[in-house]
Parts: structure tokens; C-alpha cells; sequence
């Protein structure tokens, strides 16, 4: 017997989730740059500001995201994925070739090039699974957010722990890695995840927190097994081994939901049909309702429906200009003074962070850490953390409370510039410090950020105004890591004899540290402002979230 439409809508609709899942798991790619650019340092002979151009480059290839958000309202998901999968596969195949030494270190401007495509790949995948997932989850915007921005910061650690596990932590079987999981992962979602129309609202609001909180606990699994593994010493081949095989099974382990959904959608319609099989001449049989009487009703329930219509058209008439909260076209977000204050915000919480993930290895280095592997995981889980978290308590707090959810990124914004404070102090253990507050502030920056867009000026260009707040990664990186870190770093440096240049003491990022923990002040300033403006909005959504409640 097969399923309900309906009931065949739900299942495709969270086995597409569990591959935007997968595909979040291996398209933080662009956040590895650490564990390889050593390698590209002294293979290429950098000086830091060269290094850090070539970090710029990786993240500039975001700038290009836009076209993704505009190919997301026009093509299909799998197309989307598709592009971004391949891209990958060139981008990370080349640099892979070059650490590798299969062939002779590339010109300059070519590796710039396959870092840019390397780092625009993963704008086609992020595209493609949040669009498609927030659109099929709308009512549950905060858990999905917070979910697939979650695992896009497991990512790193999830390669650099396996990576470490099966290849002795080498840089050219890293970059390999970069380019062919995703690739193939991506292929499997390309089946899969689609837009599917919504169901019954009340049905669907139940059913979804609690199958949200089921991907969250396998998710903090996730997070809190690979930091065990981080913190293990001496380990043997069959330990890594059997440590891999386990962490690819709790990946996988998501897919529980849609198949039991499955299940329990056959059972359901099995027992159903013995029943009416049972039943086949009931005692009662219902009154025919005539036909004018079936139209008469219809009639009047619509006509509420007209009236608002006709009521929604009227004030577009009059004023062209939507209110926050409701669609925006790009060009009516830009007219808004909220718009920019968001996208003003962002920069000051991602441009620090991107600073910390691009020169994590040379601030090791500075610090006399020989292996920067454990603080690039420790980004990467406490990010999920922060992510995870964030999503959950902000939808939470909207509901229960009306709280503006920019209250959450102010919050992160301060924390992060203590992170900042204390790594310039160079206290003992500055750099873990340092790395937990970093991680988890920019994954609340990044899925906090997300839902709030879509709450204040809508779902109907998501895609391309997601994109264009992404730029702020590849200007933030541009600001704080290219010019900031990399030419005061350089100030501090000394000249080797191969030609690139070295620095060793807390003193050499001390003075970026102390601005980057003022760039944070503003941006948290610039938060509660937006919070501000915008809280009758979070108190209509969280009338409207109670309002489904009580049905």
C-alpha cells in the first residue's frame, strides 16, 4: 500500500532535511584554511600579507554568492547543488595538486583563482539548502537556522578530526578530502532535497520541535564526540579506524526520523483501511448536503479572505513602501535604514571572527603551538554550539517573550570582544580561551543573523538577500584579516632567509586584538538598536506563534 499524498510529502520533506544536513557537514570547507595554509606558506614562500591575501581570495569567492541567490529564485535546488559541488571539486582539486606536489607550484594569481572558486562553491550549497529548507520549514525558522548553520561548524572539525584519524593529519590528503566529500554528497542530496507545499499548520508545528529536538541531541552528540577525540592522546590505527566508522554512522544516524515517519504513516493507513473494510455498510449514513447549501458556505468563508485581500492591495496602493515584516525586493530592503543597520552589524561580528579562522595557524605559531589542529576543532564545535544553541533559545524567547532576536547577536557581540581582550593580555591558555569565545560568538552571529533577515523583510528573495549579507565575509575578511592582522603582523615580523617572514611573542597580534574587541562594542551598540526598532514586529510574531498554539 502506498502513502498518503500528504503523509509521502512529510517523509520526502525531512529526508530532504537530513541531506541539507549532510550537505552543511562538509561545506565549511571555506573555514579549513588553517590546516593547510602552512603548508601553502612555505611551499609558495609567503610573506603573512601575501598569505593573507590568498585567505581574502578564499573568502572574496562568497562575493560572488550573489549569483546563487539569484539563480535560487529562477532554478531548481539540484542545479543549485550541483554548480557548487563541481566548483569545489576544481577549486580544492588544485590546490590539492599543488600541496600534493603532483605538479609545480602554481603562479600567484592562479591560486588566488582556485581559492575564489573554492570559497564561491560553497555560496551554491548554503544557497541552495537554506532557501529550500526555510521555505519548507517557515514556521520553524530559528531550529533550522540554528541546525544546518550548526553543522556547516562541525564541518572543520569533522574533517580536520578524520583527516587527523586516517592520514596523519597531512595537508595535501586534507585538501583531497575538501574536494571530494562535498562532491559527493552532493550528489545524494541532488536526489532528494526539494521544495515541498506546506501541510496543516498546528499538525505541522507539533510534529516539527519534536523531531527538531531529536536533531539537535544527535547533533550535540556529534559535537561532543569529536571534542573527546580532540582531547585524547597517544591513539593507534585501529582506534582512529573505529573512531571514523562511528562518526560516519551518528552522521548518518538522522535518518531515523524520515524513516520512522514512514513507518508510522504505513501503519496508519493500513489500519485505516482494515477498518473501512470492517465498515463497509455503516449504520448511519450522513445526509447529502445540497449543492446550494455546500457553495453558500463556501461563499462565506471566503469572503473574510477577499476582504483582506482587497485590504492588503489597497495599502500596497497606497504606499508602495512594505512595512518591516512583510516581502521586500531587494531594492525596497536597500531603502531601509534596518537593512543597513543588519548588514552594518554583521560586519562587525563576522570580520573579526573571519580574522581569528584565516591566521588561527600563524597565531600558534606566535604563541609557540607547533599543531594548531585542536584550537581550529575547538572553533569549529564550540561554533556549532553557538549556532545550535542560539536558534533554539532565540525561537524560544520570541515565542514566550516577543524578545528580538538582534538582542541575541548584541549579547554575542560583547563576549566576543572579552575573547579578543583576553587573548591580547596573552594570559596562559589565552589561545583555548580565546578559540571557545571566537567559535561560539560568530556561530550565534551567523544563525541568529539568518532568520532575522527572513523575518524582517521576508521569504520571497531570500536567497539573494541572504547573499548579499554574505558579503560581508569576504569585506570583513578583506578588512580585518588582509589589511589589519596581516600588515601589522608584518610590522612585527622578521624577515627569513627563503624570503617570508616570521614573529613570535603575544605582542604580535596584541594591538589587532584590542581593535577587534572595539569593532565588537559597535556592533553590539548597533544591535540593540536594531532590537529596538524592530520590536513590534517580534511582538506580532510571537502572537502568532501563541495564536497556533491555542488552535
Amino acid at each position: 500500500m502506498g502513502l498518503q499524498p500528504p503523509s509521502r510529502l512529510t517523509v520526502l520533506k525531512w529526508l530532504g532535511f537530513v541531506t541539507a544536513v549532510w550537505v552543511q557537514a562538509v561545506s565549511g570547507n571555506n573555514y579549513t584554511f588553517s590546516n593547510y595554509s602552512d603548508a601553502l606558506k612555505t611551499l609558495m614562500n609567503l610573506t603573512q600579507v601575501q598569505l593573507n591575501t590568498l585567505s581574502v581570495f578564499k573568502d572574496v569567492g562568497k562575493a560572488f554568492g550573489l549569483l546563487a541567490g539569484l539563480a535560487s529564485d529562477r532554478f531548481p535546488t539540484w542545479l543549485l547543488l550541483l554548480i557548487g559541488s563541481v566548483e569545489g571539486l576544481l577549486g580544492y582539486g588544485a590546490q590539492w595538486l599543488v600541496v600534493s606536489k603532483t605538479i609545480s607550484p602554481l603562479p600567484y594569481w592562479a591560486m588566488c583563482i582556485f581559492l575564489c572558486m573554492g570559497g564561491n562553491s560553497t555560496t551554491w550549497m548554503n544557497t541552495a539548502v537554506l532557501v529550500t529548507c526555510i521555505r519548507n520549514f517557515r514556521r520553524n525558522r530559528g531550529p533550522v537556522s540554528g541546525i544546518l548553520k550548526g553543522y556547516v561548524g562541525l564541518s572543520t572539525a569533522i574533517f580536520t578530526d578524520l583527516c587527523d584519524a586516517l592520514f596523519s593529519d597531512s595537508s595535501a590528503d586534507f585538501l583531497l578530502m575538501l574536494s571530494i566529500a562535498p562532491f559527493v554528497v552532493c550528489i545524494t542530496s541532488m536526489i532528494f532535497l526539494k521544495e515541498v507545499p506546506p501541510l496543516a499548520a498546528a499538525l505541522e508545528d507539533s510534529q516539527e520541535s519534536k523531531y527538531f529536538n531529536m536533531f539537535n541531541i544527535v547533533a550535540v552528540v556529534v559535537a561532543v564526540y569529536l571534542l573527546a577525540f580532540d582531547f585524547v592522546g597517544k591513539r593507534g590505527y585501529t582506534f582512529d579506524v573505529i573512531f571514523s566508522a562511528i562518526l560516519l554512522v551518528l552522521l548518518a544516524s538522522p535518518l531515523i526520523i524520515p524513516a520512522y515517519i514512514a513507518i508510522k504513516s504505513w501503519f496508519k493507513k493500513r489500519s485505516v483501511s482494515d477498518f473501512e473494510g470492517q465498515n463497509a455498510d455503516p449504520l448511519l449514513v450522513p445526509e447529502a448536503v445540497p449543492d446550494t447549501q455546500v457553495s453558500q458556505e463556501a461563499v462565506e468563508e471566503a469572503k473574510p479572505a477577499a476582504e483582506e485581500t482587497t485590504e492588503v492591495v489597497s495599502g500596497m496602493v497606497k504606499n508602495q513602501q512594505p512595512a518591516i515584516g512583510e516581502d521586500h525586493t531587494i531594492f525596497q530592503a536597500f531603502k531601509t535604514l534596518d537593512f543597513w543597520i543588519l548588514f552594518a552589524s554583521f560586519l562587525c561580528g563576522v570580520g573579526p571572527g573571519m580574522m581569528v579562522m584565516n591566521n588561527m595557524g600563524q597565531m600558534g605559531s606566535a604563541l609557540g603551538y607547533s599543531d594548531v589542529s585542536i584550537f581550529v576543532s575547538l572553533l569549529s564545535i564550540m561554533g556549532f554550539f553557538g549556532r545550535i544553541i542560539s536558534g533554539t533559545v532565540s525561537e524560544y524567547c520570541i515565542k514566550r517573550a516577543a524578545t528580538p532576536r538582534p538582542l541575541f547577536n548584541a549579547a554575542s557581540q560583547i563576549l566576543l570582544a572579552v575573547g579578543f581582550v583576553v587573548m591580547a593580555i596573552g594570559v596562559p591558555g589565552c589561545l583555548y580561551i580565546g578559540s571557545i569565545l571566537v567559535g561560539m560568538c560568530y556561530g550565534v552571529r551567523l544563525a541568529v543573523t539568518v532568520p532575522t533577515a527572513s523575518e524582517l523583510f521576508g521569504l520571497k528573495y531570500y536567497g539573494l538577500l541572504y547573499n548579499i549579507l554574505i558579503l560581508n565575509l569576504p569585506l570583513g575578511s578583506f578588512l580585518f584579516s588582509g589589511l589589519l592582522a596581516g600588515y601589522l603582523y608584518d610590522a612585527q615580523a622578521t624577515t627569513t632567509p627563503s624570503g617570508g617572514n616570521e614573529c613570535y611573542g603575544a605582542h604580535c597580534y596584541r594591538l589587532c586584538f584590542f581593535i577587534l574587541a572595539g569593532t565588537c562594542l559597535l556592533g553590539s551598540g548597533l544591535d540593540v538598536f536594531l532590537a529596538m526598532k524592530t520590536k513590534n514586529v517580534y511582538k506580532k510574531i510571537s502572537l502568532s506563534k501563541r495564536s497556533r498554539d491555542l488552535r
